[in-house]
């Protein structure tokens, strides 16, 4: 059987012309837009020189062929100014007067004396770290916490200025950065503090760190019995500069607080052991969110909120100490609107199917960006004010809701077209979606899905 004569099958060119040859990525052929004849000359009105093009093989070779005109040309500076939540209906949106509010909120029930250090971790919860610890800072806050020397080296390559500490030990090979950065460790063994001082030792410099003990969490720190033996082995060296002393509270957002109460009076002991051995332990920090705002006894020199900074509550207990506003929401734009009849499916695995009378529609928000697949089917989107329930499986980059299209006496109709707004996380006149709601119904913190809606969509400030 010869070429001609093949079936409409897969291949696909058993009805083309007479002389057409696709492009192949074999060696000789030529690799444009590109289809040639049968004797291997360009396709007609393609322009010479535009074989070996960026396009690539079957890539728009009649639509760009502008023999006459030449290459289109694209102004880039122009490209850029188009913005992102116009590349692609989603975005989240972080509300700065909220994390001012809060920080506010914040001082304001620690107290005066005491220091608040921003924790601006995880790209700031996922909200953003420069522009929330540029906001924090200029709202009353005066340390910044991160996890990670990357971290740190973002906010000061953005011009931070403030005192940073790492809320860890960073590895030894970390250490020329921590200087040059002028960022401070966590530190809880001896031969970290040790390379960490004869490094700054060789530049002529001091080397500050936090000392990070342990005192019942048991994830990293000097065993609270084991401080003063510690800084015996390590406080000879001149460079070493301790301004800080911290622990970690496990339970401070727990309802039971006997293990809270144990970690407090270890801590308690071990700091009055610094001082007997006749060590200043410097600044005293030990309060997370939940901490700061349950338990006054221990804000000491300095609070760590978290999470709080951002408007979210670490405990129920926390609802009626302290007001917080939710400084993310989390916006989309309806990209497809369709009436689908009744009993047909909807997403990949087809486990919903319509009643009947309902629009289906869709926005471009699926789990790469931080919906969490197993909210199919369990969460709600926000529309004109009103709620509509997410239906079928959220895919990877969209997913789809359900308005109802009967018409009953006390009911609003909503009819949502191509480019109307949907808010997945917010208010949006007497109804609200929270991040609460959503890790209510997946079992998990909100924590985690404010981060995880960081991933991947733009995000707008506001």
């Amino acid at each position: 059987m010869t070429a001609q004569e093949l079936p409409n099958g897969f291949t696909g060119f058993a009805n083309r012309k007479p002389g057409f040859e696709p492009a192949s990525a074999s060696v000789g052929h030529t690799p444009v837009g590109g289809y040639t004849t049968g004797g291997g000359a360009a396709l007609a009105g393609v322009p010479a020189g535009y074989e070996r093009g960026a396009q690539g093989a079957f890539q728009y070779a009649r639509d760009h062929a502008r023999p006459d005109a030449g290459a289109a040309s694209f102004d880039p500076d122009k490209l850029r100014l188009i913005p992102d939540t116009d590349r692609r209906w989603a975005w989240t949106e972080v509300d700065l007067n909220a994390l001012r509010h809060n920080v506010a909120s914040l001082k304001r029930h620690v107290g005066p004396g005491v220091r608040v250090m921003a924790v601006v971790k995880a790209d700031g919860y996922g909200h953003g770290a420069v522009r929330c610890a540029k906001t924090a800072l200029n709202s009353g806050a005066e340390y910044l916490g991160v996890a990670t020397v990357n971290e740190a080296i973002e906010l000061r390559e953005a011009l931070v200025n403030a005192p940073i500490l790492v809320l860890s030990q960073p590895p030894d090979e970390a250490i020329p950065l921590l200087l040059a950065y002028k960022v401070m460790p966590s530190v809880y063994t001896p031969d970290f503090a040790i390379r960490y001082a004869e490094a700054a030792d060789a530049f002529g410099i001091r080397a500050p760190y936090h000392l990070a003990v342990n005192t019942g969490m048991n994830r990293i720190g000097v065993r609270h019995d084991q401080v003063v033996e510690f800084l015996s082995q390590v406080s000879f060296h001149r460079a070493l500069d301790l301004v800080g002393t911290f622990t970690h509270f496990a339970t401070a957002d727990a309802p039971e607080t006997l293990d809270f109460h144990i970690q407090t009076k270890r801590f308690l002991e071990a700091i009055q052991g610094m001082r007997v051995a006749g060590v200043d332990p410097g600044i005293i920090h030990a309060a997370n969110s939940a901490a700061a705002i349950r338990y006054p006894d221990v804000h000491f020199d300095m609070v760590r909120p978290g999470i709080a900074l951002y408007g979210l509550h670490p405990c129920p207990e926390t609802r009626t100490m302290i007001e917080l506003k939710p400084v993310m929401s989390v916006h989309a734009r309806v990209t497809d609107a369709r009436l689908v009849p009744m009993s047909e499916g909807v997403s990949y695995g087809m486990n919903y199917r319509s009643p009947g009378s309902v629009k289906i529609c869709t926005i471009p928000v699926g789990y790469a960006d931080g919906l969490r697949r197993g909210l199919s089917g369990r969460t709600d989107f926000i529309v004109s004010g009103q709620r509509f329930r997410q239906v079928g499986n959220i895919c990877m980059d969209q997913c789809m809701f359900e308005v109802d299209m009967r018409i009953y006496g006390t009911r609003r109709r909503v009819d949502p077209q191509i480019g109307d707004e949907v808010v997945l996380v917010g208010r949006q006149g007497d109804s609200v979606v929270t991040l609460d709601d959503m890790a209510n119904t997946l079992g998990t913190i909100h924590y985690e899905l404010s981060i995880g809606f960081a991933q991947r969509m733009p995000r707008v400030y506001v």
